[in-house]
Formats: structure tokens, sequence, C-alpha cells
């Protein structure tokens, strides 16, 4: 069924990362490497957080809730791109291609407004230590949550809008392994550069302004850091080190995208599977392996169901 009048295209052609069937049983098996240990280190994540009293503060809520979205970031494409390797034709509706769109943004959107109130908490925590337990509550935390989602969930819609309605008459290739939105927009039989622009600027907005933010929050922090000569400024820099390298490892490929948004390369392919598939690993390696705190739960966690095993 077109989805209007003008639009012809009921499914789109994934070109998917390569045509050699060797590279693609080689990418399935670690890609599907990644996919695994991303959501259950993401899962572990959560667990570990909620079933240890030490860690229950804002800082690990929200890390908590960080995890959640890479679960949900590692499903919106990544399974179906795993069974694709496997069929020569990989196709995808317009609805489900729409809905790749409208996951891919909501999740994005949602992890950039969460790092910036991670960046908060951590603002809070060592520039006014003395207010941090008045000022970061559980209710701030859960509104900083539910922000996240809304605006998050606003971004994606905001594409969608104007997306959905797109006259789609012609190629229904898009060279990528997921409907990625620039590439989904290049198909549609019109004149799209005032779309590009708005994309361009809608995404743009977004990914800038929070990534100032954080610049902004990590200078004055790692000033206030740098003040001081303590056991507990060396632990807080630790734990900003693994904040700032998130920051770096997730808004690097997005900033790219946004610079060269009107000529796409090749390696621009590759980005998009760093981008969708490891970013949602970074959370359970870079946290566990930095975080001193998240080890000793881990730890206290095994031994406890160690000795209820053998018991």
């Amino acid at each position: 069924m077109a989805h209007t009048n003008q639009s012809v295209v009921s499914e789109f052609v994934l070109l998917g990362l390569s045509d050699s069937w060797g590279l693609q049983l080689f990418f399935f098996a670690i890609f599907s490497i990644v996919y695994v240990t991303s959501v259950l280190g993401n899962i572990m994540i959560i667990i570990i957080i909620s079933s240890d009293s030490r860690l229950n503060s804002p800082m690990y809520f929200l890390l908590s809730n960080l995890s959640f979205i890479d679960i949900c970031q590692s499903n919106f494409a990544t399974p179906k791109m795993l069974v694709d390797f496997f069929i020569e034709h990989k196709t995808i509706s317009f609805h489900g291609c729409m809905a790749q769109i409208f996951l891919l943004h909501s999740f994005v959107g949602s992890e950039m407004m969460l790092l910036v109130a991670m960046a908060y908490d951590r603002f809070i925590a060592i520039c006014k230590p003395l207010h941090y337990s008045t000022i970061m509550t559980r209710r701030l935390c859960v509104i900083f949550v539910l922000i996240s989602w809304t605006v998050g969930i606003l971004h994606s819609v905001s594409h969608l809008v104007f997306t959905v309605d797109l006259p789609f008459c012609g190629p229904n290739e898009v060279d990528s392994f997921f409907c990625d939105l620039p590439l989904v927009i290049e198909l549609a039989c019109m004149d799209t550069y005032e779309m590009d622009i708005l994309t361009l600027t809608n995404s743009g907005l977004i990914s800038l302004s929070c990534f100032l933010a954080l610049i902004v929050s990590y200078t004055i922090i790692l000033i206030t850091v740098r003040r001081r000569s303590s056991s507990g400024s060396s632990k807080a820099l630790s734990t900003l080190t693994a904040h700032i390298t998130v920051v770096i490892l997730f808004f690097g490929p997005c900033i790219y995208f946004y610079i060269w948004p009107f000529s796409r390369l090749s390696v621009d392919k590759f980005l998009s599977v760093f981008y969708t598939v490891c970013t949602p690993l970074l959370n359970p390696i870079i946290y566990s392996l930095r975080n001193e705190d998240v080890k000793s739960a881990f730890q206290k966690l095994r031994s406890r169901h160690v000795s209820s095993w053998k018991n």
C-alpha cells in the first residue's frame, strides 16, 4: 500500500555492509558478540546497581537509566542486521523504516540529555558537595529522566512528521543496514535541500547544545578537581575520566555526520555501525573498568550467588 497518493514505495531495500558472503559471515560473528555483550553488560549494570545499597545514589540511578537506553538502542536495528547477513534481498517495510528512524532519534536524543544530567550531577557533587544531598534528590533525578525521554521523543517526532509524508516514488535502495534518516530523505521524489537543512538544524542544534553544555560542565569540574589534592579528588577524577570518555566516543560520530551532512563517504557506513552497534557497549565496558564501586558491587553479587549455589 502506498503511504500517500504520490508514494508508490511500500518497502525499502537495505544494501547492508558488504556483498561478500565471507565478509558478511565475519561481520555476523563480530557483531553478534558485540550485541550480546552489550545487552548482557547493560543488564548486569542495572542488576548490580539495584541490588547494592551502596550504589543507591543519584549518579548510579542515572547510570542505570543510561544502561536501559543503551539496551533499547542495541535492539532497534542490530537484530535485523544480524538476520539480514543470511538474506540476499534485504528489505524493510515503509512503516518498519519509519519506526527505525523514530526509535533511533528517540534513544539518541534521550541519551544526549541524560549525559547532560549526569554531568550536572558530577558538577554538584564536586563543586558544591555540602549541598549535594539537598539538590540531587531522587525526585530531581526522576525529573531528569522524564525530561530526557520527552526531549528525545519530541526530537524524533519533529523529524518523522516531515519524513513520513515525503513522496517516495523512485529508487528505494538505502545504502546502509538500517533506515538512516539522511539516506531515506535522499530517496524522495522532490528537491530535498530544505529537508536536509531542517534535519541538520534539528539534530545539529540538540547535539551541539548538549555537547557544549557537557564541555563547559566538565571544564569547570576539572578545574575544581585540579585545585584539590586528596584521595576523594582522585576518585572524582577517575569517575570524570569515564564520563568524558563516553561523551567523546558518543558525540564524535554524531558531530562528524553533521559537519558533512550532504556528502556521504564510504567511511560513513562503518561509523554508523560504531554509532548504533558499538556505542551501547561503551557503557558497561568503561563504567565497569573505571569504577571501583561497580567492580566491588559485582564481586559482592557474584560471591553471594556462588555461595547460594554451593548451599
